[in-house]
């Protein structure tokens, strides 16, 4: 956790870029990376589609590093954009989110705090963290 809060102060201190990392309606955002904790240790993806200037939703897959059968986890995702709310500059977001999807272990939900810190236009990094969390890097389609 001492980590996790070092690297948001790190990326909090070096904001300095023009990049805006969510635009409202109509922001498209893909991002890949490692799922950490949550269902099991492995590789995640996930899209999200701006609705509004404060929420987007999208869909994502996450596939596990598990000998056993229940190792993936499909989701729809849903996301309420505190940047603005908040006054963070423009490359930083802070997001809470839900997760509900299926595992081939039946329903599955998560729960997440995000955070986005983008270097360019195109080019940033994320977590979230939860009962179902990750880390990556996000990439702004439009």
């Amino acid at each position: 956790m001492k980590k996790l809060l070092f690297i948001l102060s790190f990326l909090g201190i070096i904001s300095f870029t023009n990049a805006q990392v969510f635009t409202g309606a109509n922001d498209q955002k893909l991002q890949f990376g490692i799922s950490a904790f949550g269902y099991g240790t492995g590789i995640t993806g996930s899209y999200d589609y701006g609705l509004a200037d404060w929420f987007s939703i999208g869909a994502g897959a996450d596939l596990y590093w598990s000998d056993d059968y229940d190792n993936f986890f499909i989701f729809g995702r849903a996301n309420f954009h505190l940047g603005n709310v908040l006054d963070l500059p423009d490359n930083m977001d802070l997001y809470p989110g839900l997760n509900v999807g299926g595992r081939n272990g039946g329903l599955g939900i998560g729960a997440h705090l995000g955070y986005r810190y983008f270097f360019s236009d195109k080019f940033g990094a994320f977590v979230e963290i939860g009962n179902h969390g990750s880390l990556g890097i996000s990439i702004a389609l439009f």
